[in-house]
């Protein structure tokens, strides 16, 4: 049964004998603010004696005022487990709009990699390699903040948790079998820990693949311009790309012009520039940051690409070895701080150290 939700009240009611799982998605707005604008939430609550299958759904209106308040007893519960299915951006959604997130949290997604079905497996390709059900995809984009929604968003939304409680069950007895639930346990940790840390990425610029190809200096210069996108994003709740785009920061990072005549020239050629923010975007540009020399490289060079290549060799190798989906054991991304002397700090840490540190130390000898 699937049931709309408008009041705080009524979500309380239905909420206060909940069972040991539910089931959570969301859906949300953003492409016109920097925060996700939450439209709606969706709950699917367990079945007594039968842990595989959703009971009630509840499509709960998430514009209503009060309706995060009485959503927080819920996603604050320790003794409620969360099932989400790739639940990076919700996990934002929910931060801001409710000021909590959900946990303890387990990321389907997340789960098939580590039992070695697929790495990135959408939620409608999961359900249909362990259930059979085929769902359709039709208001993935759809307008959720509009109402009432149609009968085809609500049939959408409520078939977004309608299947992780049967994907729970299957999941969780593979990595029981395999000995990896403690990976996930850990993995769900630290996603929750990075969704509640409202400090920005500090080294944005190694997220830009054009980075690589930039010396030391203008890496540095591009790193002042991506932490001034990001401050100005959150303050003026726009998307980054409103504020400075990508190819125009790192434009202005490798071209470093000489002056504030040559930089207003670049500005003004410039099809998508922040006209109006140009003193800031000079100051941004110029000013050196604390902490820019500590900034670890985004690598090219050639001794640099043998290295890392022999890295990402080592990893596929022993991801091979587990079974495990590639990419899954540690990006480029993840790997390239150590070329620098990097230690095994953040998604290295715990059991990805443990099982990679003995096959990568040797080839970080110089």
């Amino acid at each position: 049964m699937t049931q709309w939700i408008d009041t705080p009240d009524a979500l309380r009611e239905r909420l206060a004998n909940s069972t040991a799982t539910v089931a959570l998605d969301t859906e949300f707005i953003r492409e016109r603010t920097y925060w996700p604008q939450l439209a709606l939430v969706q709950i699917a609550l367990g079945q007594a004696g039968a842990p595989t299958e959703a009971g009630e759904i509840l499509l709960v209106d998430a514009r209503i005022e009060g309706m995060g308040a009485a959503l927080l007893p819920l996603l604050t519960d320790p003794g409620v487990l969360k099932l989400m299915h790739s639940p990076s951006e919700d996990l934002v959604a929910f931060q801001h709009a409710c000021g909590a997130l959900p946990a303890p949290l387990f990321d389907t997604q997340a789960a098939a990699a580590l039992a070695g079905i697929g790495g990135g497996l959408s939620y409608q390709k999961l359900v249909q390699a362990l259930t059979g059900i085929a769902l359709a995809k039709g208001e993935t984009r759809s307008d959720w903040l509009r109402r009432p929604l149609s009968p085809a968003q609500l049939d959408y939304a409520a078939d977004d948790v309608r299947h992780l409680h049967a994907l729970h069950a299957q999941l969780e007895g593979r990595l029981d079998a395999l000995g990896r639930s403690d990976w996930l346990a850990e993995d769900s940790l630290r996603q929750l820990t990075a969704a509640a840390d409202p400090d920005p990425d500090p080294w944005p610029h190694l997220g830009l693949r054009s980075a690589r190809f930039l010396d030391a200096e203008s890496q540095r210069r591009l790193l002042r311009l991506l932490r001034w996108r990001e401050a100005q994003a959150r303050a003026s709740d726009r998307p980054r790309g409103w504020i400075l785009d990508n190819e125009l920061a790192v434009g202005l990072a490798r071209r470093n012009p000489a002056d504030r005549n040559a930089f207003d020239a670049l500005l003004d050629a410039a099809t998508k520039a922040p006209r109006g923010l140009r003193d800031a975007l000079w100051k941004a540009l110029t000013q050196p940051l604390a902490d820019e020399t500590l900034a670890p490289l985004a690598h090219d060079d050639e001794p640099d690409r043998k290295r890392l290549r022999a890295l990402q060799e080592a990893v596929v190798a022993l991801s091979a070895e587990l079974q495990l989906p590639e990419g899954v054991l540690a990006s480029r991304r993840m790997l390239e701080p150590l070329l620098d002397g990097g230690d095994w700090s953040g998604a290295l840490a715990g059991w990805r150290r443990t099982l990679l540190e003995p096959r990568l130390a040797p080839l970080l000898t110089p």
